[in-house]
C-alpha cells in the first residue's frame, strides 16, 4: 500500500502561481511512477503531469506545458508540481497518484494509488 497526501491547493488569481505537493508513505516510493490528475466540476478525470522512477523523466499534457514543472524527491517520498500562469480554466480538484507500470503512464487506470485531492481556484 501507498498513501498519498496532497497539500499547497488554493485560490489564486488568474497568472498567479501554486505549489502543489505529495507526500507518499508506504511502500518503496522510489519504485513507482508518480502522477497529477485534475479533475473539474462535471468533468472527467484529465491527465496534468507525471514523473517515471527510475531516471526522473517527465511528461505534460499539452495544456499546462511550460507552465507546469513536476519533480520528485525520493529521500523525502515527496512529489510536486510547481504551477505558473495560471489561468481560470486550470480551476480544478488536483490529485497525486502512484503507478507501478513502467514508463511514465498517462492514463489514470494505470495508476493504483490515489490521494484524496486538493482544490485550486483560479479567479479571472
Amino acid at each position: 500500500q501507498v498513501q498519498l497526501v496532497e497539500s499547497g491547493g488554493g485560490l489564486v488569481q488568474a497568472g498567479g502561481s501554486l505549489r502543489l505537493s505529495c507526500a507518499a508513505s508506504g511502500r518503496t516510493f522510489s519504485l513507482y511512477a508518480m502522477g497529477w490528475f485534475r479533475q473539474a466540476p462535471g468533468k472527467e478525470r484529465e491527465f496534468v503531469a507525471a514523473v517515471n522512477w527510475g531516471d526522473s523523466r517527465t511528461y505534460y499534457a499539452d495544456s499546462v506545458k511550460g507552465r507546469f514543472t513536476i519533480s520528485r524527491d525520493n529521500a523525502k517520498n515527496t512529489v510536486t508540481v510547481q504551477v505558473n500562469s495560471l489561468k481560470p480554466e486550470d480551476t480544478a480538484v488536483y490529485y497525486c497518484a502512484a503507478s507501478s507500470a513502467l514508463g511514465i503512464p498517462t492514463t489514470s487506470r494505470l495508476y493504483q494509488y490515489w490521494g484524496q485531492g486538493t482544490q485550486v481556484t483560479v479567479s479571472s
